[in-house]
């Protein structure tokens, strides 16, 4: 019975995700400084559209769609494998110090003035960078210790943080291009920034959907993952690799989004249960709708200027966090 349940709930959150992304794309495609109607729409979409509104609705808002979702989709898939990982409910990118390693690596691409298109690698270099260092310093005795990674990555996501008020003390011109990247932004995003992201959340997702049942095994405890043949240290190692290069694919891209890595996964755990292949996939899913609603919403609000999606997700992702941590939710099912 309770197997049946779960898949009922699973089903419930699947669909529910699904209609709830398809009522808000006609929405995303209309919303924004230039108000184009339903009528424009299905006239472009018969080719009949004037060549300006094709430009706005296939050049400029539709890649900023696929890029939020996208995003959306890393950060939640990512924070569901470090909760699960970590056997703990707050972990996620920022815990482990990846957000921040990636955005001092594209912050000293903007500071120093490089092209656009190194972006992206910095930040993947700088989250390289920060992941390397926590593992060296969490390691023991050839294993990985979680909470010594928790705490190592504190440290440096910490440390990273200071490097970053130190770049941008130091920056002229390009100041206020680092700040609005570090609050997470989508805007000016276009199919370029889609195509530089995709390979690496292809090779991450991927790989957190091969290993997710050891993952599930790995948090029954090391002897029964043992037991059941799991070489513990190399899964944790694949998985912390597939986890963070996720996030810093979608941090290179958008800046820094905050809770939606840490909220949607806990929402999904309460709805559809623990086990991580279905958690994971039905993270991403609603992690991108989740992020395509935002960023609606802060294009909707930017009638005074544009509004980082960031600082919508703070502020909606803040309090239902603090809902169900009064609650203790988050501390179930983990």
């Amino acid at each position: 019975m309770i197997h049946r349940h779960t898949h009922r709930d699973r089903r419930h959150v699947l669909i529910g995700s699904l209609l709830a992304g398809l009522a808000i794309l006609p929405i995303a495609l209309m919303v924004g400084p230039a108000h184009i109607g339903g009528p424009q729409i299905l006239a472009c979409l018969g080719g009949h559209a004037d060549p300006q509104i094709r430009t706005i609705l296939f050049d400029i808002r539709l890649p900023r769609m696929a890029l939020a979702f996208l995003v959306g989709m890393a950060l939640a898939i990512s924070g569901t494998v470090f909760q699960g990982l970590l056997m703990n409910p707050l972990a996620g990118p920022y815990t482990l110090g990846i957000s921040s390693g990636a955005a001092f690596g594209a912050s000293m691409a903007i500071f120093l003035g490089m092209s656009a298109w190194i972006f992206p690698i910095a930040a993947l270099l700088g989250a390289g960078l920060s992941l390397g260092t926590v593992l060296a310093l969490s390691r023991a005795q050839g294993d990985i210790d979680s909470r010594s990674l928790v705490l190592a990555g504190i440290v440096i996501g910490s440390i990273f943080s200071a490097a970053i008020s130190l770049v941008k003390s130091l920056s002229g011109e390009s100041l206020s291009t680092i700040v609005f990247w570090i609050m997470g932004s989508l805007s000016g995003r276009g199919w370029a920034d889609v195509g530089a992201a995709l390979p690496y959340l292809l090779v991450g997702v991927t790989g957190i959907i091969v290993w997710s049942r050891d993952l599930d095994l790995l948090c029954m405890g090391d002897d029964h993952a043992h037991s059941a043949g799991v070489d513990i240290v190399a899964t944790r190692r694949l998985l912390l690799f597939f986890a963070s290069l996720t996030a810093a694919a979608a941090v290179s891209v958008s800046g820094v989004i905050g809770f939606v890595g840490l909220v949607v996964p806990h929402a999904v755990r309460i709805l559809a249960g623990p086990a991580h292949r279905p958690l994971a996939l039905l993270s991403a899913l609603s992690g991108g709708v989740l992020l395509l609603y935002a960023d609606t919403l802060a294009r909707a609000l930017s009638y005074a200027g544009d509004i980082p999606v960031g600082v919508v997700t703070a502020l909606l992702g803040g309090p239902f966090f603090c809902i169900l941590l009064a609650k203790g939710r988050p501390f179930r099912n983990i």
